[in-house]
């Protein structure tokens, strides 16, 4: 089932939904500072489901020099603080009872990630836990498994960050039919320090030669090279067994891009298919564009135009490596699974941020 929408909020079909005794009165939130963007929504139990009566977005670029100096920059920690009082106040407006909030990636590698989330808890009054990579990769199947086909029974789920790439091989059973929704049993997954950020530093973001976006493909390539040799999944994909699911910012621009979006709609994006044809026309047109036709798209701007040929090389790469034919898209992930599971009560929550939150 596709996000349906009702008026300004968003239902999600959660399945399994929330677990007997939760109380439809409270509200919970799941917020995640990444590498490139902090996120925030806010829910209420609903049907199966939830629905999400606030939401929040902003690119903070927290990992931003990362790489190079292996530690988190002042600019881009004030940028993500501002980020995360605006979510803070957020959670009082809606008297939030029941959060959870992590970091990932970028505070995962940096030496002073700690102590930015000790900041974090004093300037804000959020607790913010780092999540592993693998804890991460489950919560993001959790969140998009409702666009998974169960007459396919593999999937490759992939999440193109701004710090990682995350690549996971589920295998579904007990479905058989597009109404009836399996069990999904993790056969492998494998983590890449690549992503929109990392790779845009290494190799320039701005105006990218043919020769240099080669490059980057390549790398991309014999990085995902050793998961592919322990499981051979191209030839499932070959034998047309493999369903791709893509949950990331690059996914949903390209398919904004596609779709000659004049501003990006999540109602038209999340469940839409790319064929890799298109995918290859799309990523090749955006990285023979200069920046300034990049910042100009719509489902770009200035905010994304030096990252997003980063993200179609990595893109690439995933497309050659496991030739399924065709993509779904997936606007929808880490958060939502964060809430299905608060919802079951199978995750502890964050404590909230203080001054009347919880």
């Amino acid at each position: 089932m596709c996000l349906a929408v009702v008026g300004d909020d968003r239902l999600s079909d959660a399945r399994p939904g929330p677990r007997d005794g939760v109380l439809r009165r409270d509200v919970y939130a799941a917020l995640d500072l990444g590498t490139n963007n902090c996120r925030l929504l806010v829910a209420r139990p609903a049907g199966g489901g939830f629905r999400v009566i606030d939401a929040y977005s902003r690119i903070v670029r927290l990992g931003e020099g990362l790489s190079a100096s292996g530690r988190l920059s002042e600019a881009a920690m004030t940028r993500s603080l501002a980020a995360l009082a605006a979510c803070a106040g957020k959670l009082r407006r809606r008297r939030v009872t029941r959060l959870r909030a992590v970091a990932t990636e970028a505070c995962r590698r940096a030496a002073n990630g700690g102590p930015f989330l000790e900041r974090v808890r004093e300037e804000t009054g959020l607790e913010l836990e780092i999540i592993s990579n693998s804890e991460e990769a489950h919560l993001a199947h959790a969140g998009c498994a409702p666009l998974l086909d169960p007459r396919r029974r593999h999937a490759l789920i992939f999440d193109i960050g701004g710090g990682s790439t995350e690549v996971s091989w589920l295998e579904l059973s007990g479905g058989g039919d597009a109404e009836r929704r399996p069990a999904r049993a993790l056969r492998g997954w494998h983590s890449v320090p690549i992503g929109v950020v990392t790779l845009s530093e290494a190799f320039g973001g701005r105006d990218v030669p043919a020769e240099t976006y080669r490059r980057m493909v390549a790398e991309v390539t014999a990085a995902l090279a050793p998961f592919e040799a322990r499981h051979g999944l191209a030839d499932l994909a070959a034998r047309s067994q493999m369903q791709m699911l893509g949950t990331s910012g690059t996914a949903t621009t390209l398919a904004g891009v596609h779709k000659r979006l004049r501003r990006y709609d999540r109602t038209r994006v999340d469940g839409a298919y790319l064929r890799f044809g298109t995918v290859r026309a799309l990523c090749r047109r955006l990285s023979h564009m200069s920046y300034h036709e990049r910042a100009a798209q719509p489902c770009v701007g200035r905010e994304r135009a030096d990252l997003v040929v980063a993200g179609c090389a990595i893109l690439e790469a995933i497309c050659r490596t496991w030739p399924v034919g065709r993509l779904r898209v997936a606007d929808r992930g880490l958060r939502e699974g964060i809430l299905f599971n608060l919802m079951q009560g199978s995750t502890p929550c964050s404590p909230c941020a203080a001054g009347g939150v919880g």
